[in-house]
């Protein structure tokens, strides 16, 4: 059961504190915190609602940068302005920014060593599932036909090595489209076959 967001209004501490720990305890990259910030932003805080998430979760993809970045401005933006985004921006950066400090100042010399190597092969499999849950929780809401649709788009991206650009684009026009065409009926739960 999807919990409706809160109508009060999102503190700037809150919404640093909540982006800082997303950006300091995910490891993997950008995909990697999707299914963290879903629980954060959601599910704890109740800022926004899933279907929103996912439509500011699709506007950060087809931005340049970063998806974790975007979303996190993105977010912050909805719930707080332009301060808003600003301060998420900071919240999701700085963890990774102290890092990757800390890592250039002592720890270049150590990735070589079997035991360095060892921990990175081994967190391998938790990233991939990190970045399959977004993926699954996505596709619980689409119909069949749209399932369909994003393999073959994934095939044609992965195994063509066509653009992804086009797709973007000829996903938005068809969006579009279809909302145009489909204006005296709702379109949230429709399947568009």
């Amino acid at each position: 059961m999807e919990s409706q967001p809160s109508s009060s209004r999102v503190s700037l501490r809150q919404l640093f504190w909540s982006f800082f720990k997303i950006g300091g305890l995910t490891f993997g990259g950008g995909y990697a915190m999707i299914p963290i910030m879903q629980q954060e932003i959601i599910r704890n805080r109740r800022w926004i609602g899933t279907e929103e998430f996912v439509e500011l979760l699709a506007l950060a993809q087809t931005s340049p940068g970063p998806i974790s970045v975007n979303t996190a401005v993105f977010v912050g933006y909805k719930t707080r302005g332009y301060i808003g985004a600003v301060t998420a921006l900071l919240g999701t950066v700085l963890p990774a920014f102290g890092v990757i400090l800390v890592i250039a100042a002592f720890f270049a010399d150590y990735s070589r060593y079997p035991l360095v190597e060892s921990a990175f092969k081994g967190m391998r499999p938790a990233v991939v599932a990190l970045i399959a849950a977004p993926v699954y929780n996505m596709l619980k809401g689409m119909g069949w036909s749209r399932i369909a649709l994003a393999l073959i788009v994934a095939v044609a991206v992965g195994f063509l090595t066509l653009s992804p650009i086009y797709f973007l684009i000829a996903g938005a026009v068809g969006g579009i489209l279809w909302s145009l065409f489909r204006k005296d009926k709702p379109t949230d739960s429709q399947d568009p076959a």
